[in-house]
């Protein structure tokens, strides 16, 4: 007997993903349902061989799923991840809406899995399991190797990050933009606040006070909590017209010596990396290489002299998959080979 998987916000770029790599990994699923507003009701969505009718959230009886992938936003997460989780089933979210709660785990498997069989065996768990950022996914999958060999005292982290990030409005964006440049007609910002097409912007969700933006803010919170508290963290996120795939500089200062053949040879044998770090034209990874692939990339890998025992890198994923899709799936999967059964249990 296999499990059922409740997709929420199936119509959208995420959900969308979320089915795609369900079907490729062969899930151990009897059955997945689509789920959408009332707005969607209905439309057909691709699952493998298959089409699924996107059927209505509201109506839906949860008490009848093992997990329930969400990917429509912190406001619907806010509202329906408690009545899911308390229905019975495993709340895998992808909103930031969960993410900072002390009772809530944070997880990227190869990171922080080991999260999970506390989780499981504590009885007051909320049912509630946070998906982290995109841009955090990739960089701490990158970081943790490195943090187990070395110690990272400090991250210094510079974003490129594609439109599919802002969703489809991002991705029509600068789609729409480039055709109107080559035609004269004058770019009109909607979804980002200046010109995307030939262009970057270094500004990603809303401004603080202390000016960091709060995609700056989730990538220092989330490594914290999820790698280690005591690493000091501090990030650029700036929007780069490409349209998927996120691309990361990162500078690393450690408490003990690392070379970059040390930090090479431990990213090779670390899970979910591929290092392509050839010291040739062409010999390191971009956002083109790693669409449609589930690992993160690092190139570029050198010792950076002006620290003492210091690293920099370029680290390059899908941010459909890894950072948002794919790692949803890998905690249901790592809740799988942990032990959880299910409806199977009751």
């Amino acid at each position: 007997m296999g499990y059922r998987v409740a997709v929420v916000g199936a119509t959208g770029n995420v959900g969308r993903e979320v089915l795609n790599i369900l079907a490729e990994r062969k899930f151990p699923a009897d059955e997945v349902i689509a789920l959408a507003s009332s707005r969607s009701i209905g439309r057909e969505l691709s699952f493998g061989d298959k089409v699924l009718k996107a059927r209505d959230l509201q109506h839906f009886d949860f008490s009848t799923v093992d997990f329930a992938i969400l990917s429509a936003g912190g406001a619907l997460s806010k509202e329906w991840a408690p009545r899911i989780a308390a229905a019975g089933a495993i709340v895998i979210d992808n909103s930031s809406y969960w993410r900072y709660h002390s009772d809530v785990p944070l997880i990227v498997p190869e990171v922080n899995g080991q999260v999970l069989d506390r989780w499981l065996a504590d009885p007051r768990r909320t049912n509630i399991i946070a998906n982290p950022n995109c841009s955090t996914a990739q960089l701490v999958v990158a970081l943790k190797p490195l943090h187990d060999l070395a110690t990272i005292k400090r991250v210094v982290v510079s974003t490129y990050q594609s439109v599919s990030g802002a969703g489809k409005e991002g991705a029509d964006e600068l789609w729409n933009q480039t055709k109107g440049i080559f035609v004269n007609d004058s770019p009109s910002p909607q979804k980002f606040s200046k010109q995307i097409a030939f262009n970057v912007i270094p500004h990603i969700d809303e401004f603080m006070e202390d000016g960091y933006t709060k995609e700056e803010w989730k990538v220092l919170a989330e490594t914290k909590k999820m790698l280690d508290p005591k690493i000091k963290v501090t990030c650029t996120a700036v929007r780069v017209p490409v349209f998927v795939g996120h691309s990361e500089a990162v500078n690393i200062e450690f408490e003990k010596p690392i070379s970059a053949d040390e930090a090479r040879e431990a990213l090779r044998e670390a899970p979910g990396i591929s290092v392509l770090d050839k010291r040739e034209a062409g010999g390191y990874a971009t956002p083109v290489e790693s669409v449609g692939e589930d690992d993160t990339y690092v190139s570029r890998i050198r010792e950076d002299v002006t620290v003492e025992n210091g690293l920099a890198m370029w680290v390059v994923s899908d941010n459909l998959r890894k950072g948002a899709a794919l790692n949803t799936i890998q905690i249901a999967e790592a809740l799988i080979e942990k032990g959880f059964a299910g409806r199977q249990a009751a």
